[in-house]
């Protein structure tokens, strides 16, 4: 057996040995019994995540906000939704997190702001207001909208504005409209803000919807062969060239003075492209969220998951930024369904498939992101009606389909397994109502499986969810290889199991079967006779056959050097 292993592949940094654990604030914990997550909630479960073994949290938005889209449209950048508590509150989750060796991480939303920002009151309020050109404003074109393109929300990324008679442009909501970027005394009032939250104490940011503040100069219409009055492509806002200016003034202006965590949201930007990214040399951000594994969330679930598929996304990834960045680990966040809902078995193998997906994505090169209740296995909600989504994204696409002829059944039928409400839910704390997050009536419905699925019943059971994630993650932090070490993809070939090792002053093997049925390993093991088990998801620890994974079924296994 060749046992001369490479040593690490990437210098070590505290961002790449940390475990993130993402917060929804409004879900996570209700302090005031008004049904509505907030600061304090979150103070009062900072001992739970400290015994997770995470060592980072990041905050979804809690700045002021009419919360159109749940926060994403912020209306003071330096003050607190009145929802979530105040700035007092607010300094004393960072002391309190601080002082038990967590880290803060907060959403950052620079492309777009709330209507109600004063900077927009002011751009709308005339054409020749100092502020006008801080957002993006055009005349329109025989009383249609300057261009035929559609937001990310299902509609046309413009809004009629009658004071200046005047439209102006929304990627998001209508009540979102995009800075101008090309403005630099709002790029300069933008990095003012940013300095104060690090000067205060922040550990870093998460940057949202990044890659859409530039935009296609001279914003034409995009082609429409079907007609349509607006064109669903973000071709026109996503990843346009000359987005990497903006972004290298952005972070020489910010984030290259202290020593912090930031993490940008990607959309559009291919792993050819992501070393510009997150490149060393480049001193811009750390890591990126990337979207082209989120195509396979919507496959449908009839079928099963797209193994071969998701082997060479996750793979190009691992290997594009081998030695030229740093990957961002993920399987949930706040905007996709929960995903042992979505790849796993959430009915006969909910606990195995939730643990081997956990295994899956854990151990590959780069820093691991856990969403809340993830940790739990918690899973989609049983939506039966429309009127249960909140999302303004699933309102506009109703309405759309209502338009087009859809039936109230056709309509929820499609939107159920992938609405973003799904992973939005209320986080299960115990098994009373409301799942222990509040003592009010909740913002959003709270699961009814939290009779079963919780945090107090996976506490005292060794073999729980919670209990394996708390292993997965003190398997990392014992062992830098498999933080630091080389990545390569084992049974290529193989219809059920993903495999892979890792390679530094040690080699592991991780091994999951990610179907419903028994997978034979087709001899895998078989030049590893002193191959130690170092982790698995069968209940007792051990596997039932050496040759043979179970129905989801992991484990990861260490090879001695001779």
């Amino acid at each position: 057996m060749n046992t001369a292993f490479p040593t690490q592949t990437s210098e070590r940094t505290w961002w790449k040995e940390a475990v993130v654990y993402q917060i929804y604030p409004r879900s996570f914990m209700d302090s005031n019994g008004d049904g509505i997550g907030d600061l304090n909630g979150i103070i009062s479960k900072l001992d739970y995540l400290q015994e997770l073994g995470v060592t980072v949290l990041w905050l979804c938005p809690i700045f002021t906000s009419p919360n159109d889209d749940n926060g994403y449209d912020i209306s003071d950048y330096q003050g607190i939704m009145a929802d979530f508590g105040t700035l007092t509150d607010f300094d004393r989750l960072l002391e309190e997190a601080h002082k038990r060796g967590l880290r803060i991480l907060l959403d950052l939303v620079l492309n777009h702001s709330s209507d109600e920002h004063p900077w927009f009151v002011e751009s709308r309020s005339s054409k020749t207001n100092p502020k006008r050109d801080w957002y993006i404003w055009r005349e329109g074109k025989n009383g249609q909208p300057p261009n035929n393109w559609e937001s990310i929300f299902n509609e046309s990324v413009w809004e009629y504005d009658a004071t200046t008679d005047a439209y102006f442009m929304h990627v998001f909501s209508r009540k979102q409209p995009d800075l101008n970027w090309e403005n630099t005394d709002m790029r300069a009032a933008l990095y003012d803000m940013v300095r104060w939250w690090l000067d205060k104490g922040v550990d870093g940011f998460r940057i949202d919807a990044i890659s859409h503040i530039r935009k296609q100069p001279g914003l034409p219409d995009m082609p429409n062969p079907n007609g349509l009055a607006t064109v669903p492509s973000a071709a026109g806002h996503m990843n346009i060239d000359g987005v990497m200016d903006y972004i290298s003034d952005l972070c020489a202006n910010t984030f290259a003075h202290y020593d912090i965590m930031t993490v940008g949201e990607a959309n559009g930007v291919s792993v050819d492209q992501a070393p510009a990214w997150v490149a060393p040399d480049a001193r811009n951000f750390n890591m990126l969220f990337q979207f082209e594994q989120l195509k396979l969330w919507q496959t449908d679930g009839a079928h099963g998951l797209d193994l071969a598929h998701l082997k060479q996304v996750l793979t190009r990834w691992q290997k594009g930024l081998e030695g030229q960045g740093w990957n961002a680990l993920f399987v949930e966040n706040h905007d996709i369904p929960r995903i042992v809902s979505t790849w796993g078995d959430d009915a006969q193998y909910w606990r195995e498939s939730a643990t081997a997906i956990a295994t899956l994505y854990f151990l590959m090169q780069g820093t691991p992101f856990i969403y809340q209740g993830q940790e739990l296995g918690m899973t989609n909600y049983p939506f039966t009606e429309l009127e249960q989504f909140d999302d303004v994204a699933i309102h506009n696409l109703a309405r759309q389909r209502r338009e087009q002829g859809w039936g109230e059944e056709d309509i929820l039928n499609s939107i159920r397994d992938n609405a973003r409400d799904n992973s939005r839910t209320p986080m299960q704390w115990d098994a009373t109502r409301h799942g222990g997050f509040t003592t009010g009536t909740p913002w959003l419905a709270v699961n009814p499986n939290t009779r079963h699925i919780n945090v107090a019943s996976q506490q005292s059971d060794p073999e729980s969810v919670l209990s394996y994630y708390q292993r997965l993650i003190r398997l990392r932090r014992d062992h830098p290889t498999l933080i630091y070490g080389q990545y390569d993809l084992l049974l290529e070939e193989h219809p059920q199991v993903f495999a892979y090792c890792r390679t530094a002053e040690e080699r592991f093997i991780v091994l999951c079967n990610l179907s419903d049925s028994p997978a034979d390993l087709e001899h895998t093991l078989a030049d590893f006779a002193d191959a130690q088990l170092m982790l698995g998801n069968q209940t007792g620890g051990r596997p039932r056959s050496l040759s043979i994974l179970a129905p989801y079924e992991a484990r990861v296994y260490r090879i001695r050097p001779d």
